[in-house]
């Protein structure tokens, strides 16, 4: 009976602690952002499409308003719509926006380590660096531009000797944006036909596919299935496994052939870091943030850049007439002889405003990955608690209609004023905005520029059915937005 009566007591004071915990957490979370009422374990999750779930936002914002908040399971998030909100936050409160919030299956493949999924300290020393390495080895210099044209010829050539049928340019995009990240973090390129290079390759255009799954983000919702139903993350974790082989054996070659005072790229440079500060014993200068944070570098400088290629071609054949507009000021700014060069983009604004169109047009992250407070604030007479989960939906700022004449359209006169001179518009939001801006913005930039111009100084491209039927509709969603498998037709200009 004194048992009983002690269970009982025990119980009654865990109930009473519950109870507390609960109702200051309920007080934590009041005059938070409107939202969807939650269903108890799942939250919200049935009123979002997982294959598109910035569309979901967008509709949920029409009753509840452009800042909004939405459970994602049990865990309540403050998801921001349009660009007005959008701006205001990651821009005029920036630093109370800039933490990165947690995403299970990175911090399971990265373990922690590395810039990219990181915050705090750890996080702005490796970004100090990362920048400051970026800009030694060129970003936005002459040196990468001229790696970047060299790597344009090879493109060039390889496209040349497909003349004649159509092909899948897949992997010649993907391995020219690869080789001058390369540059700039190995030291060197690698060619075409590199059997183990394409691999990675391959290994990289998969796992995009399996990020962009929409049961892959119910990984990040509900860690424990990686436990239970293992089977897609175990294929990411195989692939990136694989790369973090490769880049380990690149690391080692480097360690061997170190020369500190005369650091070749990002990888010596970093390893002479390591040496400088190997007596502190709280540096984030160690072999698994190298590991991962080149891993990184390597996967994003692929990927983003390629896939932004791919669609851009695409785009292109669907309407051949504004390929055509971008032959006749590539003839008259640069001509068919010399390549071009970055200082042309002052002289070429139809060019420029086609890029940025496909830009903002194919929207390749929608809604960014997502952010974390860093402290409490007071965001439009809300309040949202530090560490909560904050999605800057950027398709809604890519598509606002307030800021953009025919969002649904793609239109290059969004880029151009009334004189046909190229102008930007603070909506152009691609690369992010604020604190978290991606850090390869510059390089980004001048590869699509380069690249671009570089193909079309020497190809027409066509499709391979009527370009009214080409469908510009991605493969996925869920993360990036990728194109769906094509073929083209390249022809001598």
């Amino acid at each position: 009976m004194e048992l009983f009566g002690t269970v009982i007591l025990a119980a009654t004071l865990l109930g009473l602690l519950f109870l507390s915990l609960f109702k200051r957490d309920s007080i934590r979370y009041t005059k938070m952002p409107p939202g969807p009422t939650p269903l108890p374990v799942i939250g919200n999750l049935l009123q979002v499409n997982g294959g598109r779930p910035h569309l979901s936002f967008i509709k949920m914002s029409e009753t509840y308003s452009p800042v909004m908040t939405v459970h994602f399971g049990q865990q309540p998030a403050v998801v921001l719509v349009g660009f007005k909100a959008v701006h205001e936050a990651l821009v005029k409160q920036a630093d109370a926006f800039s933490g990165r919030a947690e995403i299970p299956v990175f911090m399971k493949v990265n373990e922690g380590y590395g810039l990219v999924f990181t915050n705090g300290e750890h996080w702005k020393q490796l970004r100090r660096f990362s920048l400051s390495t970026f800009r030694d080895f060129g970003m936005g210099k002459r040196s990468i531009e001229e790696w970047i044209q060299e790597e344009a010829r090879y493109l060039v050539e390889e496209v040349r000797k497909n003349i004649g049928h159509p092909f899948d340019p897949t992997f010649f995009l993907s391995h020219a944006a690869s080789n001058i990240i390369c540059c700039i973090i190995f030291g060197q390129r690698f060619g075409y036909h590199n059997d183990n290079f394409l691999h990675l390759l391959s290994l990289l255009n998969t796992n995009v596919r399996l990020l962009s799954n929409p049961f892959t983000q119910l990984y990040n919702i509900f860690p424990s299935l990686i436990k239970v139903m293992p089977g897609v993350y175990n294929k990411i974790w195989n692939n990136s496994k694989q790369l973090k082989q490769f880049v380990s054996e690149q690391i080692e070659k480097h360690r061997e052939t170190l020369m500190a005072d005369s650091p070749r790229d990002y990888i010596d440079n970093f390893l002479i870091r390591m040496k400088q500060e190997s007596t502190n014993p709280s540096t984030e200068f160690d072999v698994n943030n190298l590991l991962v944070n080149v891993s990184n570098f390597f996967t994003a400088g692929t990927e983003t850049t390629s896939t932004t290629l791919r669609y851009g071609l695409l785009i292109l054949i669907k309407y051949p007439h504004f390929q055509e507009k971008i032959h006749q000021e590539i003839d008259s700014v640069i001509g068919r002889e010399r390549p071009p060069f970055v200082k042309d983009r002052r002289n070429m604004p139809f060019t420029e405003a086609v890029i940025h169109e496909i830009q903002r047009f194919i929207d390749l992250l929608p809604l960014s990955l997502p952010h974390v407070t860093t402290q409490d604030i007071s965001f439009r007479g809300y309040n949202i608690p530090a560490k909560t989960v904050v999605f800057p939906v950027l398709h809604s700022v890519l598509f606002d209609k307030t800021q953009w004449e025919s969002p649904y359209t793609f239109n290059p006169r969004h880029f151009l004023d009334e004189n046909d001179q190229f102008k930007i518009n603070p909506a152009f939001m691609p690369f992010s905005a604020g604190k978290r801006i991606c850090a390869g913005e510059g390089l980004a930039r001048m590869e699509l520029f380069l690249f671009f111009v570089s193909l079309l100084q020497n190809f027409s491209f066509s499709s391979t059915e009527d370009p009214e039927k080409v469908d510009l509709t991605p493969y996925t969603s869920s993360l990036l937005n990728v194109p769906q498998a094509y073929k083209l037709n390249a022809h001598k200009r």
